[in-house]
């Protein structure tokens, strides 16, 4: 560009369209993000996995999913899952995690490359956001477009969005909709894009329901900010306010049908963790204003040492008006102060404790920063005196914080040189260059954008690296998933028997990710009565309870008509145990179809998994025998002691006496370490006392003997329960399968929601689908109406008194017929404003001219 062009540019003139900020600040973002992960070696540009936590867990895996939906390879579809849980409900989980426009990207690639998709995804949410921002800017106060794309990257490279939003891709929907609710307060404010206004609101709620919530909160606070110091009469003030919340009620409402079944699904999740507020230090809330900080729990409030300054100088820039200055000034120290106290940081998150961070609204705090910054610059630099007030507050914070754990030694570095290259463009930006005007513009530009890629990049780095110390880590898809995923396709043949990607997981929702249909799920909306069931049959979790396991049980796959079962060696990226180089084997078994007939039930679940299989089963199996435990030396220890802990116990021995031939399970759901019996497979179990429980596990076979000793090495101190240990008789298990095989249905039919069996004539008692009887079934056995589906232990069930011989049940998720509801009354608001904003229009509009003639009389005239 040449010195007139760049003049104009820099300095004001005939500055170019907000389009031209939207792709700056959106080509600025894809860079900077994409260096950092170059900068870490992070994936897809290096070794290092990005699937950390929920990310590997959750959010890939049910993008993999919705692949699957839209090629149409899925078992289930919009309403029912049948792939996880045993079949639970997917649109709760399509309304939290896949419900944003840009998940439906994942449809065009490859179904390998599903971790590029869910990459590129995440790049195009936060670009997307930058752009979002500086069109923004622009429209609250005029200004030079590249500050305002310069300013916009720094609200989408936030701190949130670095260490929080990047792996949990789906809150990216709200650093978006933040920005676009805010142009919806200023046409609400103008009367302006009335219907548009809507549909913004409504896709920010239905792309994410929870970050758009504590958007629009942010956006309602800003528009009350704007009211105020546009001076308006009250009047005026509350019909802007009354558009406002017309249009945001609105806008809800058309989102209804998806955030009302989400809602209630919350209701019926298993409760997570309670846990009570506690504000981070003072340190370390301002530490966090600084690049290259990380920690998981504390908000992360960095914008960049540019943006930075330029807030902190905004109070005392003379060339802003005061009331301006005073009400950005104190909106900003308002919103971070309530980060701190528990009641209104209890508002921020829609009055639920959050599971995992506590400051997820943090990105609020980021964009007031940024705005303030914008302010602040949008009026002309500012002078040297508050750039010198800014530098003494920023030296101030950097003092306070400098006691904080979290600076580490490169955190001083990279401050120091964005100081550098902050403070200089500022102030060369601010001189009256006179002859050298471009020249010194130029080296402005570079000071202040090579500063803010090189601070981000390295901020964007960090936290890659150090995520990955803190948090789980899962391998992106490669050879061992591709070859899971073949082992499955190889036994499918659902709804004839289930195939379980087996009890070796790679991640939580290995169904979603590589195929089958088994019993592992992890979700915010696990349902409770799943992880309860299938706890009581042996079942272990992690994730409190939300992310139940499969469970590799004789018993349990024929209670679930588990037919084939993948078996997998453990996962190599994990490095938990020794790896020994095998491939996924599949074993097959002869199980009972679906739908089974069992008698009214008389008993409820107790505390023994091995009685409560037994209890479903309705046949006797199990052998649980009296336990003797020992410790490192052969000395008996109380029954229930805990194991591993002391230095006089190095290990530990259960003995017990069971049937010889029969197959010895281990049940110690808080046992973590090794336990061996020499004749079968060591098993390996991994609990806490918090997040994780073990699952019962097969040990090998009782010997001809008949006395069994099984080896115990714990990893840390642990209890083991007076019923550990379960000796399964297979003869018993194989009679009884096979009389549920002849009572149970003769023909399963399942589409998406829908199960349909035809079953023996007079058949009494109860049919039993083998799926848990989460809200939304309702059943009918022959020509009878359909009811809410009875519950067998968990299970669903139908009641038969002899005359049916068929059964059906369908799924509908529980709120959807409210939000449908809700939401036609929202379209047809939506279209009322519509014809009466036409109609207005229409009384406004100044009247056409009247077409002339020529007639008799003014020829005569002329």
């Amino acid at each position: 560009m040449d010195r007139s062009t760049l003049r104009k540019a820099v300095y004001g003139g005939h500055s170019p369209t907000r389009r031209a900020a939207a792709l700056l600040a959106a080509l600025l973002t894809t860079a900077v993000f994409c260096a950092g992960d170059i900068l870490a070696r992070s994936y897809p540009f290096g070794p290092r996995t990005r699937s950390v936590n929920d990310l590997g867990n959750q959010y890939v895996p049910f993008h993999a999913h919705l692949w699957d939906l839209l090629h149409g390879r899925a078992d289930g579809g919009l309403f029912l899952n049948w792939q996880s849980g045993y079949g639970t409900s997917f649109l709760p989980d399509l309304g939290t995690y896949l419900s944003s426009p840009f998940a439906l990207l994942v449809a065009l690639f490859p179904r390998d490359e599903i971790d590029l998709a869910v990459y590129t995804i995440t790049v195009l949410k936060t670009a997307c956001a930058g752009a979002a921002m500086a069109w923004l800017l622009l429209t609250l106060r005029s200004g030079r477009w590249w500050a305002a794309g310069f300013l916009a990257t720094s609200y989408a490279l936030c701190g949130w969005s670095v260490a929080v939003a990047s792996y949990n891709p789906m809150w990216l929907d709200g650093l978006l909709a933040l920005p676009l609710f805010c142009l919806v307060g200023e046409w609400a404010r103008e009367r302006r894009h009335p219907l548009l206004g809507v549909l913004v609101v409504a896709v920010g709620w239905i792309a994410n329901f929870y970050t758009a919530y504590m958007a629009t909160l942010a956006a309602g606070l800003v528009l009350l900010l704007r009211l105020w110091l546009a001076d308006l009469d009250r009047r005026r003030t509350a019909a802007a306010l009354g558009r406002a919340a017309r249009t945001v009620v609105l806008g809800i409402g058309l989102a209804a049908p998806l955030v009302t079944v989400v809602y209630v699904g919350t209701k019926h999740a298993y409760p997570g963790r309670e846990a009570a507020f506690t504000a981070v230090p003072a340190r370390d809330l301002l530490a966090r204003l600084l690049p290259t900080t990380y920690s998981f729990n504390s908000p992360a409030v960095y914008v960049g040492t540019a943006a930075l300054l330029l807030a902190l100088a905004l109070p005392f820039h003379r060339r802003v008006p005061r009331r301006v200055r005073t009400g950005w000034t104190v909106l900003t120290c308002a919103v971070a102060l309530s980060f701190q106290w528990a009641p209104t940081s209890l508002v921020w998150h829609a009055f639920a404790t959050p599971q995992g961070s506590a400051y997820r609204q943090t990105f609020v705090l980021c964009a007031l920063l940024v705005t303030a910054a914008w302010l602040s610059l949008s009026h002309g630099v500012p002078d040297l005196r508050a750039l010198g007030a800014a530098a003494g507050l920023l030296a101030l914070i950097v003092a306070v914080a400098s006691r904080s754990a979290l600076l580490h030694p490169v955190a001083w570095l990279v401050l120091a040189l964005a100081l550098v290259g902050a403070l200089g463009g500022l102030v060369l930006l601010g001189r009256d260059p006179g002859r050298h005007r471009g020249r010194l513009a130029s080296l402005a530009l570079l000071l202040l954008f090579g500063g803010q890629f090189g601070e981000t990049a390295a901020t964007y780095a960090v936290a890659d690296r150090l995520r990955l110390g803190h948090m789980d880590d899962y391998a992106p898809w490669g050879t061992r998933q591709q070859e899971q995923a073949d082992a499955i396709a190889r036994a499918d043949d659902w709804p004839a028997h289930r195939t379980e990607p087996g009890r070796e997981q790679t991640v939580g929702n290995d169904p979603l990710l590589v195929g089958g249909q088994g019993a592992q799920y992890y979700s915010s909306l696990t349902p409770d009565i799943l992880s309860r069931t299938l706890t009581a049959l042996g079942d272990g979790y992690t994730s409190r309870g939300r992310s139940v396991q499969s469970l590799d049980n004789d018993v349990t796959d024929a209670l679930f008509s588990v037919g084939a079962r993948v078996h997998s060696p453990p996962d190599p990226h994990q490095n938990w145990f020794p790896q020994d180089g095998t491939r996924p084997t599949v074993t097959r078994e002869d199980v009972p179809p679906l739908v089974t007939v069992h008698p009214a039930p008389t008993q409820h679940f107790g505390n023994s998994p091995y009685r409560n299989q037994e209890l479903l089963l309705g046949t006797r199996v199990y052998t649980v025998p009296r336990l003797t435990l020992r410790d490192a030396d052969g000395q008996p220890l109380p029954p229930t002691s805990w194991v591993g802990q002391g230095t006089a116990v190095l290990g530990a021995s259960i003995t017990a006496t069971c049937p010889a031939g029969d197959e010895v399970y281990l049940w110690a759901p808080r046992y973590s370490g090794t336990a061996a019996t020499g004749s079968g497979p060591t098993g390996r179990f991994r609990a806490d006392r918090g997040t994780k429980i073990s699952a019962m596990q097969r040990l090998g076979t009782v010997p001809a003997s008949g006395h069994l000793r099984v080896d115990l090495t714990p990893a840390a101190p642990s209890p083991v329960p007076a019923g550990a240990v379960g000796c399964l008789d297979t003869d018993r298990l194989h009679t009884a399968v096979a009389r549920l095989k002849a009572t149970g249905a003769t023909e399963v039919h399942v589409s998406d929601a829908t199960v349909e069996a035809r079953i023996p004539a007079h058949s009494k008692g109860v049919a039993v689908i083998a799926a848990p009887r989460i809200a939304g079934w309702r059943c009918a056995a022959g020509a009878d109406d359909a009811v809410p589906a009875g519950q067998y232990h968990g299970l669903i069930a139908v009641p038969l008194d002899g005359s049916a011989t068929t059964v059906t049940c369908t799924f509908h998720p529980p709120g959807l017929r409210l939000g449908t509801a809700v939401g036609a009354s929202a379209l047809l608001g939506l279209l009322l404003t519509a014809t009466l904003g036409a109609l207005r229009r229409r009384r406004v509009a100044p009247p056409e001219p009247a077409a002339t003639t020529t007639g008799p009389l003014d020829r005569v005239g002329a």
